[in-house]
């Protein structure tokens, strides 16, 4: 219950008497006048108005004469003649353009008995006057009773009048229309009913009944229409209202001592406001209460009213939600107050029409302001539904109010309503002295809440935090439990946690938000805690873990060798995040490039030569950068090796691995580290690999290793016979004895036929310790294998030449003598032969189905032609190397025996012109027809015979 006297009052509403119009221009009513003889004169209304309404853009009034007036926006009083007698109440529907009017039309000794229910259509007109639609008597019964007081639903469903008897009929239906509609008593009580109201809840209607003594509601929208006692206080006529949306549509009631406001089910606030209430009025979230200073008995009202009329009344405007009285005023003999076209109009008894009009937002502002009323301009705006922009204004100018009172902390807290539409700088300059950090942290958290804040006011917060070391106000700052309640800059937050030294918190935010890079410099720079942070690196994704390793991984090597080493190993071959210290197994593995880790290893050779082993082990297609490596370290620690056994097994080591087949691809790089190291059987092996057999010669050569040198030879002279020329050469030049190696050097020259002997005698000749006896066996040997030579070749050539001889003559003989044919049997099937037959100069004859059978040509003979067919075929071999000028002349310039070459060339006809069978197709065609011929006339007359 808030008291009369505490609420503040203001003057919010401009008070003025309406004007007549100048023209009908439709002036606004309240218009202030031209000054001097111009000026309009005040409205006066009719005399004798006992009820008025307002709605639908005019003021609805009724009299004593039964007339009904209205007064439009343009203040052109118009009325009409509604009732014979007078007109006691009116309703103006503010959805519809209909108007209820209760009144009497008869004359009579009682009235009473007769008032007249009238609804009215003002858009539509009978004889100039609006269509009166329905007209029904006021009192169901034949009691006599006075209309108290009347209210009509928006939908046009429901109607209600109240009586004096206490009495209430609904009218359910169609209210314009008679058919449509049905009226019954709803309630019926000892004291006159002084309000009546109706309220809509979703598809549920109340209505509110008040009377002298209680307040009562009904669920009108049913059937059975229960009822809800509410209060046992009552109130006098026109003393009830139903407030708007902004108070939940509640039912106020004015008694003389408070003011009561109800919903359908229970009693709601109550405010004390003092005075005789004498009207009560609802206007866009005002309480208007007419009253008088002395108390009067509701009981009263209906009798002694007109005796006080004479007295002042009080018309007070309250804004509940705010607490302070809006407008207060002094009247005489109020009529009643009514609401339209924005403002309120107060009707006196002498016929004028007062308006009031409320100021508007800002000069209503503006006057709590000069007042300091802040708290209350704040409300204010909230009720009139300022903007926002609006809002952080008069917030701004009450923390300036209470700053500059030295309120600092309640500034602190207006400021902290600006954030959003204030500056923050404008803010933090006001705080940045250290005894107000306090003040700021307040409002630099707030604005980190609303995520407004950059990443320099993350920075201010955090040194705040710091310097007032509120390690709890810290942690509770970085610690959310999602990412979505995070409102800072999180990188800016740890690089100021860092610089300030609270690593741990730094560390907690760059590990919850995925700062890695973060995670890892405060671990290995700041704490030196390498063990964290390798466990860390092998938490994290692949990408990541490859690239953290590439950056701290010399730090890391350092410190911890091994645990890196058995990292790096993982993250080169099968690479799973580890979570929580146990590997997903079940994810697919990765793996990174193992050979750009190697740097990683530097000045740690024990872990190089562990990882490039486990590499080349599990993982065989490693790059061959790892193999080259793990070459030369293995070198490196064999040539540094001072122990033998060990010094033998590194050895065997770094040959296993030149002939595990990975250096074929770079066989020069492997080759060049073996020579930097003096590691000569891996030189030698790589020699053998490359086919360099000179090398190796060359080699053992410079060694003196005879034996080596013969051994070469001997594995490697059907490749490169050369070899034994250049060894019996290097054994020429020797002076010691070399007898021994010089004759198996001479063995093979002579099996294999590799020189003439001339130049072995030439090559031997400059060996002085060489004598007569060391090549008289390759001398000897030589002499008789050409003497076996030539008479081979002697006997050959007699055989070709008496084969010539015995081909020459067979020839002439074809040529010059005749041929008798006496084949009595065919050649291919050995049967005798029969007409018609096939004779060849050959002395093969075949029946003619038969040679038609098996030959290929009729120019061969069946049964020789494979023998010349091969004949023929050496002679076009012979042919076309007959013209390979170039192949000639690198084999007479290779060759050690020229001789050979050119006899072997006159051999084949090179330098003789044959006459071919292929060569002039002329002669190959008169061969042809000579064969034809003589083919027939051999069977010609063969047949003769």
């Amino acid at each position: 219950m808030a008291a009369y006297l505490q609420w503040r009052r203001f003057v919010f509403f401009d008070k003025e008497l309406v004007k007549e119009p100048l023209s009908n221009d439709g002036a606004a009513p309240g218009a202030t006048p031209a000054s001097g003889s111009a000026a309009s004169k005040f409205l006066c209304l009719p005399p004798g108005i006992t009820v008025c309404d307002s709605g639908r853009g005019s003021l609805v009034f009724g009299d004593m004469e039964g007339q009904i007036w209205f007064l439009p926006r343009s203040l052109q009083l118009t009325g009409f003649q509604a009732y014979k007698l007078r007109v006691t109440h009116l309703y103006q529907l503010k959805q519809h353009n209909i108007l209820a009017s209760v009144g009497e039309d008869e004359e009579g000794i009682n009235p009473l008995v007769c008032p007249q229910v009238k609804i009215w259509n003002l858009e539509k007109r009978d004889g100039g006057n609006p269509l009166c639609t329905r007209i029904f008597p006021a009192i169901p019964g034949t009691e006599p009773t006075v209309v108290s007081c009347l209210t009509v639903h928006e939908n046009l469903n429901f109607m209600a009048i109240g009586f004096t008897d206490g009495s209430v009929t609904l009218n359910k239906g169609d209210i314009t229309r008679d058919r449509h509609s049905k009226t019954q008593i709803l309630h019926k009580g000892n004291y006159p009913v002084t309000g009546l109201a109706f309220r809509q809840a979703g598809k549920t209607t109340h209505l509110f009944v008040v009377t002298t003594e209680n307040v009562q509601s009904y669920i009108v929208s049913g059937k059975d229409y229960p009822r809800v006692e509410l209060d046992t206080h009552g109130c006098g006529l026109r003393c009830s209202a139903l407030s708007d949306p902004s108070q939940d549509l509640q039912f106020i009631v004015a008694g003389d001592e408070c003011v009561y406001l109800y919903q359908p089910d229970e009693r709601g606030p109550c405010f004390a406001f003092e005075g005789h209430k004498l009207i009560a009025h609802w206007f866009r979230g005002y309480l208007i209460i007419v009253s008088r200073d002395r108390k009067v008995s509701p009981k009263s009202e209906f009798t002694s009213r007109d005796s006080q009329s004479s007295d002042k009344q009080i018309l007070n405007i309250y804004d509940l939600c705010n607490k302070f009285i809006a407008y207060s005023t002094v009247f005489e003999d109020v009529v009643d107050v009514l609401a339209e076209w924005g403002s309120l109009y107060v009707l006196t008894r002498d016929g004028r029409v007062h308006a009031l009009q409320e100021k508007d937002t800002q000069t209503k502002l503006e006057m709590l302001f000069k007042k300091n009323l802040f708290e209350m301009a704040i409300n204010l705006a909230k009720s009139q539904h300022l903007d926002s922009d609006g809002l952080a204004q008069i917030f701004m100018q009450y923390g300036d109010h209470l700053y500059s009172k030295g309120n600092h902390d309640g500034a602190v807290q207006q400021y902290i309503r600006t954030i959003g539409k204030l500056e923050p700088s404008y803010v933090i300059r006001k705080f940045l002295d250290a005894q107000r950090i306090h003040n700021l942290t307040a409002y630099l958290q707030t604005l980190h809440r609303q995520s407004l804040a950059n990443a320099d006011h993350t920075t201010l917060l955090l040194n705040c935090y710091t310097k007032l070391k509120d390690s709890s106000k810290l942690e509770e700052f970085i610690k959310k439990k999602s990412e979505s309640e995070v409102h800072f800059d999180v990188e800016t937050a740890i690089k100021v946690l860092r610089q300030a030294g609270y690593y741990s918190h730094a560390l907690y935010l760059a590990e919850n938000h995925a700062h890695h890079e973060w995670y890892l410099k405060i671990q290995l720079e700041d704490i030196k805690n390498y063990q964290e942070a390798l466990r860390y690196i092998g938490k994290l994704p692949f990408e990541q873990a490859e690239s953290n390793m590439k950056r701290y991984g010399k730090i890391l090597m350092h410190h911890i060798p091994e645990q890196t080493t058995q990292l790096l190993k993982g993250l080169c071959t099968d690479y799973r995040p580890s979570l929580e210290g146990r590997s997903d197994r079940e994810a697919p593995g990765c793996r990174a490039n193992s050979e750009e880790f190697i740097p990683i290893f530097a000045n740690n050779p024990r872990e190089l030569k562990a990882f490039l082993e486990h590499m080349s082990e599990v993982q065989p297609d490693s790059p061959q950068g790892i193999y080259d490596t793990l070459l030369e370290l293995r070198l490196q620690n064999w040539a540094h090796e001072k122990d033998p056994q060990v010094k033998e097994k590194l050895h065997a080591e770094a040959i296993s691995l030149l002939k595990s087949g990975r250096f074929c691809d770079v066989f020069d790089k492997a080759l060049v580290l073996c020579q930097m190291h003096d590691f000569q059987d891996g030189v030698l092996y790589l020699y053998e690999q490359g086919k360099l057999f000179q090398q190796i010669m060359h080699y053992h050569m410079q060694h003196e290793q005879y034996r080596q040198v013969i051994s070469v030879c001997e594995r490697h002279g059907e490749q490169d016979p050369s070899l034994w020329e250049q060894a019996l050469s290097y054994f020429a030049r020797k002076e010691e004895d070399c007898k021994e190696y010089v004759a198996a050097v001479l063995k093979h020259i002579e099996n294999k036929n590799l020189m003439p002997p001339l130049l072995v005698v030439q090559t031997l000749a400059h060996n002085s310790t060489a004598t007569l006896s060391v090549i008289r066996d390759y001398l000897v040997q030589k002499l008789q294998k050409q003497s076996q030579q030539i008479a081979q070749d002697e006997l050959r050539v007699r055989r070709y030449r008496e084969e010539t001889t015995r081909i020459r003559q067979e020839i002439q003989e074809l040529k010059a003598s005749p041929k008798i044919f006496q084949k009595t049997k065919c050649s291919i099937c050995n049967s005798a032969l029969e007409l018609p037959s096939v004779h060849f100069l050959c002395g093969h004859s075949f029946h003619q189905h038969c040679f038609e059978s098996y030959s290929e040509s009729d120019a061969d003979c069946p049964t020789c032609l494979p023998e010349n067919r091969k004949v023929m075929d050496m002679i076009r071999a012979q042919e076309q190397k007959r013209d390979l000028h170039d192949q000639f002349q690198h084999q007479l310039k290779c060759s050690n025996d020229s001789f050979s070459v050119i006899a072997d060339y006159f051999g084949r006809g090179v330098f003789n012109k044959l006459t071919l069978l292929t060569d002039p197709p002329t002669a190959r065609l008169t061969s042809s027809l000579e064969a034809g011929l003589q083919r027939d006339l051999l069977m010609h007359s063969r047949r003769g015979t």
